[in-house]
């Protein structure tokens, strides 16, 4: 009895002093300033990126649709139903992967060629470095999409201790050949940092399947925490789906759109068999499930946005609003609808936040894991769908007019459909030349409206990305600038104080910015689009705005496409628009144009962006290497720049820097025909063809 006294009063000396110990260290964690013990359970996270799954390809959206597990999932855990991505493949995962928009990554424009020699900026830290420093086993299987000309580039380089699957765009599903231009074909099939040969034949969503169950299989849930990111190739083209999945959906008078959606169900089948091996292996009680698209749907390879405005490649709802929910135990309020305003660049910060991780940056998103499990506000008020100052319309477009108290003279007529004159014209890579004489003479005219003003391209010649891990660079500054006029001072009013009270940009503190100057214009002919609250804007060239393309129509055109071509009034007049402004919560579907009504939000939402565009560094938008070609590197797609070579440097988009001594080569056919090709495929990209 003694004895047993004895032991007990040791035992519990031990768990005090242990307990002492233990607050001791807590207490120097926080006077050093490192950071505190990591929680006993961090998630595993398990997020699924699904390429050009449109709004109304899924079945809680679509019932024609049969994804059953996607259904089940999404009922029983959260939809988001606010929720936004990027239009194109390659912004959407690198706004994913980093947190911060395209115009703090030099991707604006465009998405990344196999043959371009661009990348992450190689000195951004991405989301599976974070979560390795906490201590993360990380995975990726699927498209990669981000750039592999040089070894640094590759996903197990960005973060990820293993990777399976394809990092070009678009590869075929069996035979895993990727092309970029006629005869410009190769492999496309990798296993970490070498190239997977021999598994032709063997339909990519399955064998992708295949390796997440067998890296779930393999890993230690209680060990250690897991990401992976299941990144599928469906459902973009080609369309490729195996024909036992085609028979469900015969009664589709579309073939594509049959194809496209026999795709999808392969995709449904693939959650399936993921799921079941979460629960197999003892991951599901202690996991976050993330279903994603990266960006709207294509309607004219099958596709469907419905009842959403335009289509992939464009700043259309149709094209940005994207297809998600959170499937997980640890969720605190299940089973219901989210409206919270959300986009992808929100997974960074909340993902890491939730594995106890880092977030001390600057970053564009923000931690909304309060929004998703709690119900509550999103700290996201404000979205900036992109900037690409080398996107121009292809015909001459109408400029905002100002009156010296910063709104149209003339509500009623508040964008002036006038074709410019061509002196008048401006170009993102030059000067426009002010004549000074002109302005004094307009000032001693009657008070008459003033017509429209330019704004001025100022480059100041800013280095672009660089660092001790990156040399890009850009000689041309390509971003518009702040116009310094002293002649002529508008002044912006922003009447509205609160609509601007939560601030997103690239700032370490997104609630205190500074104001713009008052003299601020914007250049409404470049392609942009931004989001604040309720109002959304879109400047430029916007891409083909329809609503039902007949390509995906189940019969032939009917009261649907009689609807659209009530609007054929705005058809006529949309090449002479440069501005669109909506209500995205009364009018979801973009049908009501109220640039005109409300010239006033105008204003604020062109000051945003011109704010925005001072954060913004150059566009990084190589020309092709003709070293890149697969058949000098064996047949396959691999990364063909050695390490210690610098990055070549270039002006604009296309012409490369070369030094004085050197001469100018002569044109060739060939250079010809790739130089067509090049254009060719930037057009379709951005969506004017």
């Amino acid at each position: 009895m003694q004895a047993a006294a004895t032991t007990f009063v040791l035992m519990t000396c031990i768990f005090c002093l242990h307990g002492l110990v233990s607050s001791s260290g807590r207490e120097r964690h926080q006077k050093d300033g490192t950071p505190p013990p990591k929680p006993p359970k961090q998630p595993h996270i398990i997020f699924i990126l699904i390429d050009d799954q449109g709004f109304n390809d899924i079945g809680y959206h679509n019932p024609a649709i049969k994804t059953p597990t996607l259904d089940k999932l999404a009922a029983e855990g959260v939809k988001l139903e606010n929720y936004y991505v990027q239009p194109i493949c390659t912004p959407s995962r690198s706004q994913l992967l980093t947190g911060r928009y395209q115009i703090h990554t030099g991707l604006q424009h465009s998405i990344i060629r196999p043959s371009q020699p661009s990348c992450l900026p190689l000195h951004m830290d991405t989301l599976p470095e974070r979560l390795r420093q906490a201590g993360y086993a990380t995975h990726m299987v699927g498209k990669w999409h981000l750039g592999f000309y040089r070894k640094a580039c590759l996903p197990t380089r960005k973060g990820f201790d293993t990777f399976f699957g394809s990092l070009t765009g678009s590869v075929d599903y069996y035979s895993y050949g990727s092309c970029d231009g006629p005869g410009v074909c190769g492999y496309d099939l990798h296993d970490d940092e070498g190239v997977a040969w021999g598994h032709e034949g063997k339909y990519s969503t399955t064998l992708f399947t295949q390796r997440a169950r067998k890296i779930l299989e393999s890993h230690a849930p209680g060990e250690r925490p897991l990401f992976l990111l299941l990144s599928l190739q469906a459902v973009h083209t080609p369309l490729q789906p195996p024909k036992s999945y085609i028979y469900p959906y015969r009664h589709m008078a579309n073939v594509a759109r049959r194809k496209f959606a026999a795709m999808v169900s392969t995709v449904d089948e693939a959650v399936r068999n993921v799921t079941y091996a979460l629960r197999k292996y003892g991951f599901y009680r202690n996991s976050i499930i993330i279903y994603s698209t990266d960006n709207g749907a294509q309607p004219f390879t099958g596709g469907s946005n419905w009842p959403l405005r335009g289509r992939k490649g464009t700043y259309w709802e149709g094209g940005v609003r994207g297809v998600a929910f959170v499937h997980s135990p640890l969720l605190r309020r299940r089973r219901r609808v989210s409206k919270a305003l959300l986009h992808i660049t929100d997974w960074f910060p909340t993902l890491v936040g939730l594995a106890g991780g880092n977030v001390s940056q600057s970053l564009d998103g923000y931690d909304v894991w309060a929004a998703i499990s709690e119900g509550k506000k999103s700290p996201r008020q404000e979205i900036l769908h992109n900037i690409d100052p080398l996107h121009k319309p292809p015909t001459p477009a109408a400029t905002w007019d100002t009156s010296a108290e910063g709104a149209p003279a003339d509500p009623s007529n508040a964008l002036a459909l006038k074709k410019p004159k061509k002196k008048q014209r401006t170009s993102v890579f030059k000067r426009p030349k002010v004549n000074l004489k002109a302005k004094n003479k307009q000032k001693l005219q009657s008070k008459s409206p003033k017509p429209g003003l330019k704004v001025q391209h100022a480059f100041n010649n800013q280095p672009g990305i660089s660092s001790s891990k990156s040399r890009r660079t850009t000689s041309q500054e390509q971003n518009l600038s702040w116009p310094q006029t002293t002649k002529t001072k508008l002044k912006l009013h922003l009447k509205s104080k609160t609509m601007f009270s939560h601030q997103n940009v690239s700032h370490p503190d997104k609630n205190t910015l500074p104001t713009p100057p008052p003299q601020s214009v914007w250049d409404a002919s470049v392609q942009a689009a931004i989001r604040v609250g309720d109002w959304k804007m879109l400047t430029g060239d916007p891409g083909h705005g329809e609503w039902v393309p007949p390509q995906v129509l189940p019969t032939l055109p009917g009261r649907w496409w009689n609807l659209e071509r009530a609007f054929s009034a705005l058809y006529r007049t949309f090449k002479h628009k440069n501005i669109w402004l909506f209500n995205i919560s009364a009018d979801p579907y973009e049908r009501r144009d109220l640039a005109e009504q409300r010239p006033d939000v105008v204003q604020q939402l062109l000051s945003r962006l011109a704010y925005y565009n001072r954060t913004a560094v150059p566009v990084y938008f190589p020309p092709d290497d003709p070293s890149a070609h697969p058949g000098l590197h064996g047949g396959a797609w691999v990364p063909w720049v050695e390490e210690e070579k610098e990055e070549e440097k270039y002006e604009g988009i296309y012409k490369k820097v070369h030094e004085k001594n050197k001469k100018k080569r002569k044109k060739c056919r060939l250079c010809k025909l790739k130089s067509f090709f090049l254009k060719l495929n930037t057009r379709i990209m951005s969506s004017r063809i």
